[in-house]
C-alpha cells in the first residue's frame, strides 16, 4: 500500500470519525452544533480514539520508510530495519482489519429495515 493510499484511508477514517461525532451529538439530543459536548462523561471519544490510531499508523509507516531509506544508504542496522518493517506490516494489517469491520458494520446498518 502506497503513502497515497494510506493518506486516502486516513481521510476516510477521519470522515467516519466526523460522522461519528455528529451521530454522537444527535444521539445525545445535543444536535450537530454541540458535537464537542460530552454530557459530563470522561474519557476519550470514539473519534479521538480513531484519530490517535490513524496518526500512530502514519507515524509507524513514516518511521519504516525512513529506516528503510537509511538501510539503502548503508546507515541503518539490519535489526532496526526488520523491526520497523514488521511493525509497519502489523499496523497495516490492523488498519485493514478495522476497515473491513467498519465496512461490514455499515453494510449491516444499510440492510436494516426502516
Amino acid at each position: 500500500m502506497s503513502i497515497d493510499q494510506i493518506s486516502k484511508a486516513a481521510g476516510a477514517i477521519s470522515a467516519y470519525s466526523n460522522t461519528a461525532k455528529i451521530a454522537e451529538g444527535i444521539g445525545s439530543g445535543v444536535g450537530a452544533a454541540g458535537i464537542n459536548a460530552r454530557d459530563g462523561m470522561g474519557g476519550e471519544s470514539f473519534a479521538d480514539l480513531l484519530k490517535a490510531g490513524v496518526q500512530g499508523m502514519v507515524d509507524t509507516q513514516k518511521a519504516s520508510e525512513a529506516i528503510s531509506a537509511q538501510a539503502v544508504m548503508g546507515k541503518a542496522d539490519l535489526n532496526d530495519v526488520v523491526r520497523v518493517v514488521t511493525e509497519a506490516e502489523v499496523t497495516l494489517q490492523t488498519v485493514v482489519a478495522v476497515r473491513d469491520k467498519m465496512i461490514a458494520a455499515y453494510q449491516e446498518i444499510m440492510r436494516m429495515p426502516i
